[in-house]
This record gives C-alpha cells, structure tokens and sequence, in this order.
C-alpha cells in the first residue's frame, strides 16, 4: 500500500489560507476518484476540494473552523500499489491537487437583513454545521411526518432532532421556511423542547459564514466613528402610486417598496455626493462615485451576503425589480459570482417585515454609510387639523463621522423624505 498526500492548492490570487467549513470525509472513510473532501472558505469564495485518488482516509489537517495554510497538507490517502510511498502509479506521493471548482461566492462584510416590507425566497441548505449537544434526558419522538412538512433545511431539522423541538411548533418570521434564527427565537422566548426536565446547554462553534461577519463587525465597529440619524416618513402617497402601476404592469415583475425607494435614494444622491463614497483610511483618501453600485443585505441559511445591484441609478423600478430578485436567488443559492458580492459604494439593509422602530446599522467598510428603512405601518397622523390614518416608514441611516457631518446626513434624510413623500419628484428630473 502507498500514501497519497493531498495538499490544500492555490485557490484564489493573493490567498495564503483557508478555513475548513466542513468534511466530507472522516478518518477510516472509503474516497472514490471526484469525491467530496471538504469545503474551504477564503475571504473570496467557498470551494469544494475533490479527491485526485480513489483510497481510504488515515489523516486529516483538523476540525471544521480550523484555518489551513495553501500548500500543506488537508488529508492523507492510503492507495492500492507497492513501493516505498514515494510514487503511486508513477505519480509522485505528495501532490497539489487539480484547480477546485467554485461552489460559492465571496463572504460579504456587512450587518442585518433584508427587503423593505416583503420579498421572501425561499432559501438553501447551508453547508453542514457541527451537530448540537444532545439533551441528556430521554427526548420523547417528535411527530416526524408532521415535521417533515416544515420547510426547513437539513441542517437545521438535524440540530431540532437533537435538541427535541418540534418544528411544527416553531413560528417562521418571515415566509414559509423556518431558520436558525426562528430556533433560537423558539427556545429563548418559552419554547420547550421534547422530554421531561431541563434540556441540555449548546456549544456551537463560530465557523465560515458567521465568523467572517463576526470579524467584519467588530472591525467596522472598531476603525469606524458611527452615528445614526432617524427620521419617520409618510409613505402613503408612495404606495399608493405602487399600487397603481401594479395594477397595470402587465407581464412586468410586482413591485414591492423596495425598487421604488431605491430610485428615490439615488435621485437624492445626486446633490449628496459625499454619501455614496469609500474611505481608505490607510491612504487617507476618500473616493466619491458617480455610478451607485447598491449593496442588499439578505439574509441566507448560511449568514448574511449582500449582492450588489450595479448602475442602480440607470435603472428603471421595473428593472430594478427583476435584478433584485436575481441577485436574492443567486445569493440564497450559493451561485452568486464573486463579482456580484462585491464593489458596492452604499448598502442598504431592512428587517423587512419584523418591523421594530428604528435601527442602528453597522456600516459595510469601507464604505461611508448604511441606509436602513423599517417596516410600513398604518398608524393615526394629524394632517391638516384633523387626525388621518397614514403609512409611515421610519428609516435610519448610520455614518462615518470621519467623512460625512451630522448636517450632511440629516440633509440627505430630508431631501429624500420629501421626494418619497411626494413620489412624483423620484420620477422627475
């Protein structure tokens, strides 16, 4: 028998490590020729690493999270053929595998969440996290054909099966499909959980997705001076015209908020220059853009990515619509290309329809600003001396101080709450 190593291969220009997301294989494992080894993250993508050799496993570089240098060694595979382990059907022992395929794109730097006032898609199965601790009592059998009628990824029925819960009983916040985010809902608000007595506690280790976000969080937040300003907007005249050209769309895309108010921020970006922009602050130079390449935030089973909607200034809504929904897709699928998850110059970022009343984002360094619209609600006005129900829309938007002036942010609010307050100024020139 002879040993083949497969060495981690240069994935990615400029990359010099990758961290293990998940195996595929395990010590003792049977690998064909093309099988699945394991999923390595950069800072750029996720690739699948497959097997050269067909073979069983005796060595592994470490445990999901664990980061490997590009060149050494991801795991050992014993071959069938005679000789001393120095070659293997004349091919030597140590060997740089084949160009990996892409299987994901880069992780975005960014905070929460998702469209303004609707939009769900249902999302993918991530990749395969570290199970839960099981309950030590006895868990009582949950009523699987019920459950299995959940939309839910594997992944997350997998922790539900170990922890006991019952996902029928688990409320999804947004859609039909319940989410890791839903679980922890459940469980920290008075869900109870299969079996008698207290359930176990859960480790879970902070690996791929959720460990780059926290790192870009903590960095924005560490280099980057926030302030936030907040202001409410009546957005019942918006509506209202949303649902005209709705209602005579024809073969066009429904129009939720969403492409409207974005045509509105990048009307009002015309004269706020300074917001749709970059900073690097090793340089110390600030790059405004004349094109706005919009960061989503959208919330995936795997952890927030942010597409990014390009020339959205040259767009029509109806255009806008169509590309929005794409790039959500791509995203929730894990086919978004690299180039779709990166260059944005302004991001915008909604807890959609879990409402709240303001937020406080965290800005997608390097970029200068974050805008985040709220839920729309109806709520009792006073207009013109009487007391009216209208739609109102509280939105936020989060700074670098080291660049824009309260004034300037507070300007920008303004202007675009009068444009979207009076919708027929988004149209005009």
């Amino acid at each position: 028998m002879a040993t083949y190593t497969f060495n981690l291969p240069d994935i990615g220009e400029g990359i010099a490590e990758a961290e293990i997301v998940a195996w595929h294989v395990k010590i003792g494992d049977r690998i064909e020729e093309d099988g699945r080894i394991a999923d390595m993250m950069t800072d750029k993508a996720t690739v699948e690493m497959e097997s050269p050799v067909s073979g069983t496993v005796i060595k592994v570089a470490g445990a999901e999270g664990d980061v490997i240098a590009i060149g050494s060694m991801l795991v050992e595979i014993e071959i069938e053929g005679e000789g001393d382990g120095s070659d293997v059907g004349g091919a030597p022992v140590t060997e740089t595998a084949p160009e990996p395929e892409v299987i994901e794109a880069e992780t975005p730097k960014l905070p929460p969440v998702e469209e303004v006032a609707s939009a769900p898609v249902a999302a993918p199965a991530p990749a395969p996290a570290p199970a839960a601790p099981k309950a030590a009592a006895a868990l009582t059998v949950v009523d699987a054909e019920a459950s299995a009628k959940v939309l839910a990824s594997p992944v997350l029925r997998q922790r539900a099966r170990d922890l006991g819960i019952d996902l029928t009983k688990v409320r999804p916040s947004e859609g039909t499909r319940i989410r890791h985010a839903d679980l922890d809902a459940y469980l920290n608000y008075g869900g109870t959980r299969a079996g008698p007595g207290r359930a176990a506690d859960e480790e879970i280790r902070v690996i791929g997705m959720r460990k780059r976000i926290a790192q870009n969080m903590a960095e924005s937040k560490r280099n980057i001076p926030h302030f936030t300003y907040v202001e409410e907007i009546d957005v019942t005249k918006m509506e209202e015209m949303r649902g005209e050209m709705n209602a005579s769309r024809g073969d066009r895309p429904k129009l939720t908020a969403l492409p409207i108010l974005i045509a509105a921020i990048c009307k009002t970006l015309r004269d706020y220059p300074m917001l749709n922009a970059r900073y690097d602050d090793e340089a110390n130079v600030v790059t405004r853009f004349g094109a706005v390449h919009l960061g989503i935030a959208t919330q995936t089973d795997a952890g927030l990515m942010v597409p990014v909607l390009r020339g959205a200034e040259s767009l029509s809504v109806w255009d806008m619509a169509s590309e929005i929904a794409r790039l959500a897709d791509a995203a929730r699928s894990g086919k978004a290309k690299s180039e779709e998850l990166s260059g944005s110059t302004l991001t915008l970022t909604s807890l959609g329809p879990l409402g709240g009343i303001a937020t406080t984002p965290v800005i997608n360094r390097p970029e200068v600003a974050i805008i985040g619209p709220n839920k729309i609600v109806e709520r009792p006005m006073a207009v013109d001396g009487a007391v009216v129900i209208r739609k109102m829309m509280n939105l936020s938007i989060s700074c670098d101080h080291r660049v824009v002036d309260g004034y300037d942010a507070a300007s920008f609010v303004q202007a675009l709450k009068r444009r979207i307050e009076t919708p027929i100024y988004i149209f005009a020139d």
